[in-house]
C-alpha cells in the first residue's frame, strides 16, 4: 500500500474554503473586463515545456484564483503523491498495485526497482523484441504460411488495447508504411471484424491479439473468429504460429490457442489498461510507423514526465491544466470538456481521451472508501476542426451550459497546400477569442442589425478555453500531448482523494454478460431470475431471434 501522509477531507483543507470564498466574487466577472484590466494578461497566463505552450489566459481566473489552485495541490499532496507514483509505490490502493505507465518511456540504462526486479529493464527487453519483430514485417522478412510476405496487420482489442493503438495509427499515419494494410477491431458486433477483413487476403494478414489475460469476452471472441477466417483460407493448424501473435501474459492459453510463446509479448499488473499504448499493446503502432518513430514518441511521454514531476506548480502544464478543470467542475457546476484537435489526424484523440479521463476519474469514493460528496470526472468529448464549427460549436457559444474547451493547433501541417493550414489556425484562434468575448448588443447594433433581431445575433462571451500550441504533430509532440492529459487526471484525481487507476465499473457490467450469454444461446426457456425489464427484454430478443 502507499505511505502517502493522510489528508484532509476535500472540503476541510483550507484552500478548498477560501476558493468557495473567492468563487462567489470572481464568478460574476466578465473574461472582457478582465482583458481590460490587465493589458499583459495574455501573455503572462500562459505556460510552456516539453515543447508543448499553454494559453490559460481565458479562462475565468485571476491571479488569486490560480495561487488558491496552487495551495490546494499543495494542501492535497500533489507533490507527495506524484514521487510516490515515479516511485514504483502501490498508489491504486483497491488493487495494491504500482502505477508505472511513466516506467515504459524511461531511457534504457535508467534504473527502478520494484519488488526487488528492475522493471525498467524488463520494458527494454519486451521492446527489443518488439523491434525485432516489427523490423522483419515492415523489411517483408516475416512469411506466411505460404511464404508469402504480411502486407496486413489486424490489432485485435478492446478498450486500451484499441482506442490506444488505433488513435496512435491514425495521429501518426504520415509516418506509417503505406504498403501495410493496418486494421483495428474491438466490437464483438461481427460487423466490425467482418468489415476490416473483406477485402484482405488470409495468406498476407497477421493478427495481434491483445489481451493481458487472453480470456477477454469480446477480443477473444474476436480471435476466435480471426483464427476460423484465416484455416478456412490456409487449412492447416500450423498456420496459426505464422498469422498470430500476442500481447499476453498468460502464456497457457496463448499456446493453447496456436501461437507461439516466442511470438507473446507480455506487459505488467503494474500497467493500466487506458495507460498502456506505449508498452507492448502499442506493437501496432511500432509496426506502422517503425521502432525508431516508436522511440521518438516514448522520448515525448518522458520529456512530459520529467515536466510534471519536476516544474513548480506555477509553471507545470498537467498540473495547471488539472486545477483547470477542478475549478469548472466543482465550483462552476461544468458537466463536461470540449478537446478540439484543429489537426486532422488526431480524429481519434477525443476517443482516446475518454477513456483516459472518464475510466479513470469516474469515482464516487474516496481512497478510504468514504462517498464523495463533490462532483468528480467529467465527461470529455470533441471531434477535430473545424468540423465541430459546423455542428456543435453553436451551443458552446450560445447554449445554456458552461462547457470548458481545449483548442489544440499547431504550427505547420504535415501536408502544406495552398493556405489550408493559415486557414485551420485561424480558427483556432478566432474561436477561443469569440468564446471568450462574445458580441454585445451595442456591437450588435453597430452593425445595422433589426432591432428584433439583436438579440439572438448577441453573443455573451466568457466561455473559457485553453489554447495548447505545439510545432508540428510529429511521434515526439504525440507522446507529449498524450502524457499531458494523463498527468493532468492524476492532478484531478489526487485533488478529489480518489483512485485513478482502477475500473471496477467495467467489471459489473462483464459479469452479468456472462450470466446472459446462456440464456439467449439456450435452446430451451431458460428460467430467468432478473428483474421483470431485463426478463422480458430477453424473451423478446430470443422471440425475434428465432
Amino acid at each position: 500500500m502507499s505511505t502517502q501522509t493522510p489528508i484532509p477531507p476535500l472540503r476541510e483543507r483550507a484552500a478548498w474554503a477560501a476558493l468557495s470564498d473567492h468563487f462567489a466574487e470572481v464568478s460574476t466577472r466578465h473574461l472582457r473586463e478582465l482583458f481590460d484590466a490587465d493589458a499583459t494578461r495574455g501573455e503572462r497566463l500562459v505556460a510552456e515545456g516539453a515543447g508543448l505552450f499553454l494559453d490559460y489566459s481565458k479562462n475565468r481566473v485571476t491571479e488569486e484564483t490560480i495561487a488558491l489552485l496552487l495551495a490546494l495541490a499543495e494542501q492535497s499532496g500533489l507533490a507527495e503523491r506524484t514521487a510516490a507514483m515515479f516511485a514504483g509505490e502501490r498508489i491504486n490502493v483497491s488493487e495494491d498495485r504500482a502505477v508505472l505507465h511513466v516506467a515504459l518511456r524511461m531511457p534504457q540504462g535508467t534504473t527502478l526497482i520494484v519488488d526487488g526486479r528492475d522493471v525498467v529493464a524488463e520494458v527494454h527487453e519486451v521492446r527489443h523484441r518488439m523491434a525485432a519483430l516489427a523490423d522483419r514485417i515492415r523489411a517483408g522478412e516475416w512469411l506466411g504460411h505460404t511464404d508469402r510476405p504480411i502486407r496486413n496487420v489486424v490489432n485485435i482489442g478492446i478498450g486500451g488495447s484499441d482506442l490506444g493503438p488505433v488513435m496512435a495509427y491514425e495521429a501518426l499515419r504520415h509516418y506509417s508504411a503505406r504498403e501495410l494494410t493496418m486494421r483495428f477491431v474491438s466490437n464483438v458486433d461481427a460487423t466490425d471484424f467482418v468489415e476490416a477483413t473483406r477485402d484482405l487476403d488470409p495468406a498476407e494478414t497477421m493478427f495481434i491479439v491483445s489481451s493481458k489475460t487472453f480470456t477477454t469476452l469480446e477480443t477473444m471472441t474476436n480471435a476466435r473468429s480471426a483464427r476460423d477466417w484465416s484455416l478456412a483460407a490456409l487449412g492447416d493448424e500450423s498456420a496459426i504460429a505464422k498469422h498470430f501473435v500476442a500481447v499476453s501474459t498468460n502464456a497457457e492459453k496463448v499456446a493453447e490457442f496456436g501461437i507461439d510463446t516466442a511470438n507473446m509479448f507480455g506487459f505488467w499488473e503494474w500497467v493500466g489498461g487506458r495507460y498502456s499504448m506505449d508498452s507492448a499493446i502499442g506493437l501496432s503502432t511500432m509496426i506502422a510507423i517503425g521502432p525508431e518513430n516508436f522511440d521518438d514518441m516514448l522520448a515525448g511521454f518522458h520529456a512530459m514526465d520529467e515536466h510534471f514531476r519536476d516544474t513548480p506548480l506555477q509553471r507545470n502544464l498537467p498540473a495547471l491544466l488539472g486545477l483547470l478543470a477542478v475549478w469548472y467542475g466543482d465550483f462552476f457546476g461544468a458537466q463536461t470538456v470540449g478537446v478540439m484537435p484543429y489537426e486532422q489526424y488526431l480524429k481519434r484523440f477525443p476517443a482516446y481521451l475518454q477513456q483516459l479521463t472518464m475510466e479513470s476519474n469516474g469515482k464516487h469514493v474516496t481512497l478510504q472508501g468514504r462517498h464523495v460528496d463533490y462532483q468528480t470526472g467529467a465527461i470529455f468529448w470533441g471531434e477535430p476542426g473545424t468540423n465541430g464549427q459546423h455542428s456543435f460549436y453553436q451551443l458552446i457559444h450560445q447554449g445554456t451550459k458552461l462547457i470548458p474547451v481545449d483548442l489544440i493547433g499547431f504550427g505547420r501541417s504535415r501536408n502544406p497546400l495552398g493556405d489550408h493550414h493559415d486557414l485551420l489556425m485561424s480558427n483556432v484562434f478566432a474561436q477561443a477569442e469569440a468564446l471568450a468575448f462574445g458580441k454585445t448588443e451595442a456591437e450588435v447594433r453597430a452593425e445595422g442589425t433589426a432591432e428584433a433581431v439583436v438579440p439572438h445575433r448577441v453573443m455573451e462571451g466568457n466561455r473559457p478555453t485553453n489554447v495548447i500550441l505545439c510545432e508540428e504533430l510529429t511521434p515526439y509532440a504525440l507522446g507529449t500531448l498524450v502524457a499531458l492529459y494523463e498527468h493532468s487526471v492524476f492532478t484531478q484525481g489526487v485533488i478529489w482523494d480518489i483512485d485513478s487507476f482502477d475500473q471496477w465499473g467495467v467489471e459489473l457490467g462483464k459479469a452479468l454478460a456472462q450470466r446472459i450469454i446462456p440464456e439467449l444461446e439456450s435452446a430451451t426457456e431458460p428460467e430467468l431470475a432478473h428483474d421483470s425489464s431485463t426478463n422480458a427484454l430477453i424473451r423478446r430478443y430470443r422471440a425475434m431471434r428465432a
